[in-house]
């Protein structure tokens, strides 16, 4: 394939600590050569070129022309796979979950299995978003103003409010799978993405907190025990500039010990905002 060069113009400070993360790489590219790299290390030869399928015609089910099942995995347990994505705020396996409902049906035997071609030509991406938002309308959330671009969470473009996050949270506790879903959420001063937070804090070990960041954002969201063991919900966004080098991180930081040691009087009732 064609090589890729990088030129850098311009002046660079020696103590510069600023690092930009670029993908230089085609994904379809990378994925073929890497099919291939392994093919041959397991003995394996290859006389042509890896290419990408044409789309499924939505009309039939049956197999495109000359294409052969070679081989089949079947990947771990749906609440594994939340986990990892959730304790270390994993990305690919973000993206990964939301395209699979997009592709996926239940199964009695198998957990899940792929949907039918959709007859209306409608994109993985397209029929993913209608699941997300079909799920929410069943669960009495109110689904104005959500915007999903590529379901990452990496996007610039994608939108929901404090309201519908609480509201999945809420409805998380009511769920049948609650308990792995509770279990992929980051454990404050423990594991995941906060495991270095809240230390000093009784919510340390029992607070639930899923966090999320881009540059001029951050935010949090999951379940805080209050001082009389009393789960309560806590989601706050920060949409500013100046949340970088951990002053945003030490504001929500503050919203959670808080919540942690409110509950002196039993009955309480706490409500915040989320700051724009």
């Amino acid at each position: 394939g064609d090589r890729i060069e990088v030129v850098l113009h311009g002046s660079f400070p020696k103590d510069c600590t600023r690092t930009t993360a670029i993908n230089v790489l085609d994904s379809h590219d990378y994925l073929g050569r890497l099919l291939l790299a392994e093919w041959r290390k397991l003995g394996g030869s290859v006389g042509g070129d890896v290419r990408e399928a044409a789309p499924a015609d939505p009309a039939t089910t049956a197999a495109a022309p000359a294409t052969r099942l070679l081989a089949e995995h079947v990947s771990r347990t749906l609440p594994e796979i939340v986990r990892d994505t959730n304790k270390q705020s994993d990305n690919t396996l973000a993206r990964t979950i939301f395209l699979s409902l997009g592709s996926l049906e239940a199964d009695p035997v198998l957990g899940s299995k792929p949907l039918p071609p959709d007859a209306s030509g409608a994109s993985t991406p397209m029929l993913a978003d209608t699941a997300i938002r079909s799920w929410l309308q069943q669960h009495h959330i109110d689904g104005n103003g959500l915007v999903i671009d590529n379901g990452s969470g990496l996007s610039r473009s994608e939108r929901a409010t404090p309201a519908q996050l609480a509201g999945l949270l809420q409805a998380g506790l009511k769920s049948l799978w609650m308990p792995e879903f509770l279990a992929s959420l980051p454990v404050a001063a423990t594991d995941g993405t906060m495991r270095r937070r809240l230390k000093d804090s009784p919510a340390a070990q029992r607070a639930r907190l899923k966090t999320g960041s881009l540059n001029g954002m951050i935010a949090i969201a999951g379940y805080v025990p209050d001082a009389n063991n009393q789960p309560c919900i806590v989601v706050a966004i920060l949409n500013d500039p100046h949340v970088a080098n951990g002053a945003g991180r030490a504001v929500l930081d503050e919203l959670v010990d808080w919540v942690a040691r409110s509950g002196n009087q039993p009955g309480g009732t706490y409500e915040t905002t989320s700051a724009r």
